[in-house]
């Protein structure tokens, strides 16, 4: 009886082991050959498919990807991430500089996040958090604007101008949230000055370029 056991248990691997060599000849193991298609960073390069999954890796350095947010841009050149400020900042980066005169000055980008309760609208919002560096109370109409920057539209408000500190905040306005990136300069010798661009100031001009390259709603 043990005989006749081993015997038929013989036989079924002898079964198995012959289709299973049967399947590899008549399908081998192919290479996974993933879809030529690649997605584009925010700094303009792209990265293509890759691994078993053939999903696309993460955008290089200087490109950042806030998953939680649904937003990925570039920063811009010489700026370093930064401790984040208060507690609705969502990320923060920072360059320094000393001039040929030994006047250090910094550049600060911030952004952060405010949720739009069902029983208020973004302008209310976005008018509750535009407070002024300089009376410490909310901005006037009169500090607001819009712009078309890329893809998106920004509400633009002018935080003011005070002891060699200029803010603006671009806020960007979306379904549930509202976001504000600000560019703050400090260490501005001519900060009152009335003809002073202040799009010309390296933060500013920074945070444009950054907002120029945003990807996401």
């Amino acid at each position: 009886m043990k005989t006749l056991l081993l015997g038929v248990l013989l036989i079924i691997l002898i079964g198995v082991g012959g289709l299973l060599y049967r399947n590899a000849i008549e399908h081998p193991l192919q290479p996974i050959t993933c879809p030529l298609d690649a997605e584009v960073c925010p700094d303009g390069t792209s990265v293509s498919r890759t691994g078993s999954s053939c999903t696309f890796p993460a955008c290089p350095p200087p490109n950042v990807t806030l998953q939680d947010i649904g937003i990925a841009f570039a920063i811009p050149d010489g700026f370093a991430a930064a401790s984040l400020p208060d507690p609705s900042s969502i990320a923060a980066y920072e360059m320094t500089a000393t001039t040929s005169t030994a006047t250090t000055s910094t550049a600060d980008i911030i952004i952060r996040r405010y949720s739009i309760d069902a029983s208020s609208t973004a302008l209310a919002v976005i008018q509750q958090t535009a407070i002024s560096i300089v009376t410490n109370a909310p901005a006037p109409v009169t500090s607001f604007s819009s712009t078309v920057i890329g893809m998106h539209r920004f509400t633009v408000v002018s935080l003011g101008r005070v002891g060699g500190v200029v803010d603006t905040a671009y806020y960007l306005t979306r379904g549930a949230d509202v976001l504000r990136f600000d560019a703050v300069d400090k260490g501005v010798v001519n900060w009152n000055d009335p003809a002073l661009d202040s799009r010309s100031l390296p933060a500013h001009a920074a945070l444009l370029k950054l907002l120029s390259t945003l990807q996401g709603e």
